[in-house]
């Protein structure tokens, strides 16, 4: 199954066979486990979830919930499974995912939560234009119009001051670059989503 979870652990570079330099984001990979196995008969869909981490404070309901597959995961994530993915419908609770299952020259998608800049214009978090800083303008940094005289309040979506990051955020078409097994390390050409130590998803194409 090409989907695992993992803690970006920062960047760093290597050198390829050509001797050029290639950017280089270092996932933590461990092992994952299989903590429930969701059928279409019993939950009207198929899908896997899969636990990473370990909690040390882990509650009694989570606690029986991960009972069958011997595991004290701190983070859950759930895979949806297609009818025509092979091998993933032979995974049972409590198989590990390890990092072996990619292989150097794949293609993935990463998901993580993007770093929070707290609040922030609309110049910084939409790259709006400034207004004219002569002639006693009072629209500097002001985000202008935002709605018309009707119907009376601000539509959704219009984009406005607020919260900039701390949300989730996926990048496609990464390719794996390094694969260690012995150290658990799964390398990623270029940047990813979120801070080091946080939590991502990789998934293949």
């Amino acid at each position: 199954m090409k989907a695992i979870l993992g803690q970006k652990l920062g960047m760093t570079q290597i050198f390829d066979e050509t001797g050029n330099v290639v950017p280089v984001t270092v996932i933590e990979v461990g092992s994952c486990v299989v903590t429930q196995v969701k059928t279409t008969e019993r939950d009207g869909y198929d899908a896997i979830q899969v636990g990473y981490g370990h909690n040390k404070r882990i509650g009694k309901q989570l606690a029986g919930h991960l009972k069958k597959a011997e595991a004290t995961s701190k983070h859950l994530r759930e895979f949806r499974m297609d009818n025509s993915t092979e091998g993933e419908s032979d995974l049972k609770v409590g198989a590990k995912l390890e990092v072996t299952n990619f292989e150097v020259g794949d293609k993935v998608q990463v998901t993580g939560t993007s770093k929070g800049k707290g609040f922030a214009g609309t110049i910084k978090r939409h790259n709006f234009h400034r207004g004219p800083k002569t002639h006693g303008s009072h629209n500097y940094r002001a985000p202008g119009s935002i709605g018309a005289g009707y119907p009376e309040h601000v539509m959704k979506g219009m984009r406005m001051a607020g919260q900039m990051g701390n949300a989730q955020s996926t990048t496609k078409n990464i390719s794996v670059v390094l694969v260690d097994a012995e150290r658990g390390v799964l390398g990623l050409k270029g940047a990813v989503p979120g801070p080091r130590k946080g939590l991502v998803i990789v998934r293949g194409l």
